[in-house]
């Protein structure tokens, strides 16, 4: 029989046949096996039995074989102990919150290794700490774990196409019963046909067995193949955990971030220097439209929850009060990602070039993922396909996600927003749209000089 043509006997539920019993076994004496003590007549009398000496040998070669295949010796550094709950210093309060949330959460599947814990975040936010310190955590209890980032998952049952010692039969079977099977970095893989199948197929079965498993990602849900998708996101089987931290491991990438908020050119405009243009003689109706906003800006400004959508002409307000709102949080510790449509747009276009310090995916992520996010001047943008289809996704994210958002746009680009962008836009269960009905404000004349000229 060849290694091709293995039965299933040596499984990961019982990979090792072949191996002996302990020698120093008092029942088998080393067989590995005896006979059931049974009277004569009994069904099982004479039967053979597996000895528990052969049973702990077994367990012990399953743990050693997925040790390996996990290459865990590699991430021992990486453990609940090394892993900083709040970040590292300077983090905004949002940030830190999602971080130790998520921490403490990894810590308490561990200790239970009940259903599965989904991890999502940015690149280097911590996903990856916390599930090899789940990894490391389980070793230590003698639970048989397999760590793979998903790509070497699907190489390695690749290479078992190839390898005269591991059938693809017992590679697959490894994975897919493994106690406890870690996916790393899910959504990294390259989407064949094939591989989309046999991750669903190890997804489906530990699905069905309620297996335990933790999944880590930077793809939204909504992203993930549809069939997966609606596994990870089963409330009562997976407990999901969202990282809002940046990338630990490049701090620039904060630095990066703030050059592309423009927050710091809106420094002055605050609540306090926020007009309500008495001396324009504006109606009652424009004047309460005026306060309803402030009011909401100032409420959103101390809560941030769901979305703010300011309405109204150029030179009504809106930016400010957005402005006023950053420069709120920012006191707090906690600014806001401020941004104008066309300049984000133009930023995400400057990635694909040759001198560009970041990659589109990582910097697309950084601003759907921000905990809050202001969009200044929405339907200023040409309307490509391409700008089309990433507002889409922006919005898309951070709707699923319900993070905290402020929007202006003119009250007459609302119509012509994308029918999707629309249909998020209305929902009042998240959104809330405020309008103001001013006009433009043009501020206070500057009183010119007089000039006596003498003839």
């Amino acid at each position: 029989m060849t290694s091709k043509t293995r039965s299933k006997s040596s499984s990961a539920a019982e990979p090792a046949n072949d191996l002996p019993g302990d020698p120093d076994c008092p029942f088998c004496h080393g067989l590995g096996y005896l006979r059931t003590d049974a009277p004569v007549g009994s069904p099982d009398f004479g039967k053979l039995q597996i000895c528990t000496c052969r049973r702990a040998r077994v367990a012990e070669a399953v743990r050693d074989r997925l040790f390996a295949l996990s290459h865990l010796e590699e991430l021992k550094q990486l453990t609940f102990e090394s892993f900083k709950p709040r970040g590292r210093k300077g983090l905004a309060d949002l940030q830190a919150n999602s971080l130790e949330t998520a921490f403490n959460q990894a810590c308490r599947y561990a200790e239970s290794l009940n259903g599965w814990l989904l991890l999502q975040g940015g690149f280097g936010a911590g996903k990856t700490h916390l599930a090899a310190a789940i990894a490391n955590y389980a070793v230590g209890m003698g639970v048989p774990t397999l760590f793979l980032t998903v790509p070497d998952l699907l190489d390695a049952l690749r290479f078992s196409y190839a390898d005269d010692d591991t059938s693809f039969e017992d590679r697959f079977n490894d994975i897919r019963n493994a106690r406890l099977l870690i996916l790393d970095d899910f959504g990294t893989q390259n989407a064949t046909g094939w591989a989309q199948e046999k991750l669903f197929q190890i997804v489906n079965f530990r699905y069905i067995n309620k297996l335990p498993t933790v999944v880590t990602t930077n793809l939204a849900l909504d992203e993930i193949e549809p069939r997966i998708r609606s596994r990870l996101a089963d409330p009562e089987l997976v407990t999901q955990s969202r990282i809002n931290a940046p990338d630990f491991r490049r701090p620039m990438e904060d630095a990066r971030q703030e050059q592309l908020s423009s927050l710091d050119l809106h420094s002055s405009r605050t609540f306090e220097t926020f007009s309500f243009r008495k001396d324009e003689n504006l109606a009652a109706p424009a004047i309460k439209s005026l306060r309803d906003a402030c009011d909401a800006a100032q409420a959103f400004a101390q809560k941030p929850h769901g979305w703010l959508v300011l309405t109204g002409d150029y030179g009504s307000g809106k930016t400010h009060l957005a402005a006023a709102i950053g420069n709120y949080r920012k006191k707090l510790g906690d600014p806001p990602l401020f941004v104008v449509v066309p300049d984000l747009l133009d930023d995400l276009r400057a990635t694909f070039g040759s001198n560009s310090l970041t990659t589109f995916d990582r910097r697309f992520y950084e601003i759907r993922t921000t905990p809050m996010l202001v969009l200044d001047d929405l339907g200023a943008q040409s309307m490509t396909p391409w700008v089309r289809e990433k507002l889409y996704q922006l919005f898309d994210y951070r709707y699923t996600a319900e993070l905290p958002t402020v929007i202006t746009i003119v009250a007459d680009a609302l119509d012509g927003v994308d029918p999707r962008l629309q249909s998020r836009l209305l929902d009042a269960r998240l959104v809330r749209i405020v309008g103001i009905t001013a006009p433009a404000f043009h501020g206070k004349p500057v009183a010119r000089r007089q000039h006596n000229s003498r003839q």
